[in-house]
């Protein structure tokens, strides 16, 4: 029998209108499949139940013949595997064709199954907010028991099989941990962590909120078992104790009238900066309203950055810089005027820094049309927001690196390796990942610590400094960040990096971008790691439009020179040889020693046939990397396109790079 190709008929059900869940099928535990009238439809054959599994898991993408048949038949040539391969899709579509002709799609050179027509019991996996039914189906799930008839069919199947039961324990608690962030009501939270703890048992985080929520409800005696069953998991599971964060919600317990000590202060408990934002003066004396409504506004943007407090407060009096007695202890203050004339509004701001006697640490103008009001304060508090962060990030690095405080605390040491890493001279980026290491030792549960240790991590692979424990150990970091906060945008945006750039998981490198944009997008590292995700995945027009977006937000950054050395990986292979150069030229003498934006320059310089200009470059990133070849460059690259990966090799070779 000749398998019918794939045709685009064969896309739609008669009409053009989707059609109903016809194939039900169940993945956990022995597989099974059904129609919708409850009748069995599973294939006999080991194999095509196989092959089934995969197109499921797949779905909606189209899986190709050639990886079906070295996952099952890996042990067989070619033209063996590849009829054996027939046999069992002959099979599987005489199972599936009485459920329509939609089912299936089999085309020359990949399978793959139609996602609305097929349902599987894993669909609940990645659901942020689950109702009561999805909530059900995911709190048992036992990942590990994935196709569990089919184990040990092939090895490569095994080695397949395990990875996607990793995959799959991901992002269904990557979805947990988002649930957990959104809710904010104590019973909510309190079903969100059981969910998270049913697929990760020593869930640190999650047995907190545990915690905590118990305490909140009043019910003590629930929080202390919580409290015990957290300590009992964590030695169990991961010979370990509970962190500092856990142990002083024990305290909470013990002595409930401290609960809040330290919070703010000095020393281990401090992890950020507190802000004070002050209604704009409006110098006409009539823009009230639109003073205090930009002021909020920036309070907002401001409140994404976790580690910035914002202390929102009125004016007092005539006194341009005075907040009200609750915003007075503040490390920094941001104020400014409005004013309005010719159908413009302009807006002037400054931050101040109050432990420098107010001196101006960063100021700029806005000017935009007032036809539309309201869309002028999101703009110019998203923009005020993107531009603070790294001043205020730089300001206090400066600060920390000043101090000599024999003891520092974990956010003092995290403060002095920031400004270090996106520096990128070997001995001090090299003390900079020592100082992290001791943050993270000092304080386990501090997220930010993590995050921006694996963020350290990334650019040691990016400068070819790396070997292969440093990106497990990269991933390991940014996994803990985003347990330890999942509302952390920058450490869910770095944690998709690492999954992007270090691991090659493109998909799943999306949905953490995704997310930390949701949480916040005035946050212009990630839109340039998501934009870069993008590239690496081949989709360059929309890595492009996200990359943009960075310079709308803060297109002085102080670290625009990674920011702009990104924008060059999707022109590079749009063919777009001149504007990379031209980027290249105004990025490389801010940081001649990122190796990054050598590589692609030399790259646009070989397609562009400019040889003696490619021989400067590539002797610089050769002094760099004394070992980089072509060959090394394809091993380590997370393009996922080979005409991507041969468009790069390509242009090396032009530029005279050694294979």
């Amino acid at each position: 029998m000749t398998v019918p190709p794939e045709s685009p008929a064969a896309a739609l059900p008669p009409g053009g209108a989707a059609s109903p869940v016809a194939l039900r099928l169940q993945l956990l535990g022995p597989m099974q499949a059904h129609s919708a009238a409850g009748d069995s439809v599973l294939p006999r054959g080991r194999k095509a139940r196989a092959v089934l599994a995969v197109l499921a898991l797949s779905a909606p993408r189209p899986v190709a013949r050639d990886f079906l048949w070295r996952l099952l038949w890996s042990s067989r040539q070619p033209e063996q595997g590849r009829a054996s391969l027939r046999q069992s899709l002959h099979e599987l579509h005489a199972c599936l064709l009485p459920l329509g002709p939609d089912i299936l799609r089999i085309g020359r050179g990949s399978v793959s199954l139609n996602p609305d027509r097929a349902q599987t019991d894993l669909r609940f996996l990645s659901q942020v907010a689950p109702d009561d039914a999805a909530a059900d189906a995911c709190a048992p799930v036992e990942l590990g028991r994935l196709l569990a008839d089919l184990a040990g069919l092939d090895p490569a199947f095994e080695r397949w099989r395990e990875a996607e039961s990793e995959r799959l324990r991901r992002t269904a608690r990557a979805a947990a941990e988002a649930a957990l962030s959104l809710q904010t009501g104590y019973t909510a939270r309190l079903a969100a962590a059981e969910r998270l703890l049913a697929i990760q048992q020593d869930h640190e985080p999650a047995w907190r909120a545990m915690i905590d929520a118990h305490i909140a409800l009043g019910d003590r005696a629930a929080a202390l078992a919580a409290y015990e069953r957290c300590t009992t998991v964590l030695a169990d599971l991961a010979g370990r104790t509970p962190a500092a964060e856990t142990c002083d919600l024990l305290a909470r317990l013990r002595a409930p009238s401290r609960t809040g000590a330290g919070r703010n202060g000095s020393g281990q408990s401090r992890r950020g900066v507190r802000l004070g934002v002050a209604p704009l003066r409006a110098l006409d004396g009539h823009d009230a309203a639109l003073s205090l409504g930009l002021a909020d506004e920036i309070t907002a943007s401001l409140a994404r950055f976790r580690w910035i407090a914002t202390i929102a407060g009125r004016t007092s009096g005539d006194e341009p810089d005075a907040l009200e007695p609750a915003g007075r202890d503040v490390d920094f203050l941001l104020d400014g005027t409005l004013q309005r004339g010719g159908g413009r509004v302009r807006v002037l701001v400054r931050l101040l820094d109050q432990r420098a006697e107010g001196e101006v640490v960063w100021a700029h103008r806005f000017d935009r049309c007032a036809a539309d009001l309201l869309n002028v304060q999101d703009e110019i508090a998203a923009e005020i927001a993107a531009q603070v962060d790294p001043e205020l990030l730089l300001r206090e690095g400066a600060r920390a690196a000043g101090d000599s405080a024999a003891d520092p605390s974990a956010y003092q040491l995290v403060l002095k390796a920031v400004p270090a890493i996106y520096r990128l001279d070997e001995g001090g980026f090299r003390r900079a990942g020592d100082a992290l290491q001791a943050a993270v030792a000092r304080d386990p549960g501090y997220a930010a610590a993590h995050a921006w240790w694996a963020c350290w991590h990334v650019f040691l692979a990016g400068q070819g400094w790396a070997d292969a424990a440093d990106a497990a150990r990269a991933a390991e970091l940014a996994e803990r960040a985003v347990a330890l906060d999942p509302a952390d945008a920058r450490a869910l945006t770095i944690a998709g990096h690492v999954r992007g750039f270090l691991q090659r998981h493109p998909d799943e490198a999306a949905a953490l971008h995704d997310r930390a944009l949701a949480l916040n997008p005035n946050l212009p590292m990630a839109w340039v790691f998501s934009g870069l995700g993008e590239a690496y995945a081949g989709r360059h027009e929309e890595a492009l439009r996200r990359i943009r977006s960075y310079q709308r937000l803060s297109r002085f950054d102080p670290h625009g020179f990674f920011y702009e050395t990104a924008l060059m990986v999707p022109h590079l292979f749009r063919g777009e040889h001149e504007e990379v150069e031209a980027i290249a030229r105004k990025v490389a003498p801010l940081k001649p020693g990122f190796a990054s934006t050598l590589r692609i320059q030399l790259a646009a310089l070989g397609h562009l046939g400019r040889a003696e200009a490619a021989a400067e470059v590539r002797g610089r990133l050769l002094r760099l990397e004394p070992r980089f070849s072509i060959a090394e460059t394809i091993a380590r690259t997370p393009l996922a396109r080979a005409q991507d990966r041969a468009l790069y090799a390509e242009g090396l070779r032009r530029a005279g790079l050694p294979e």
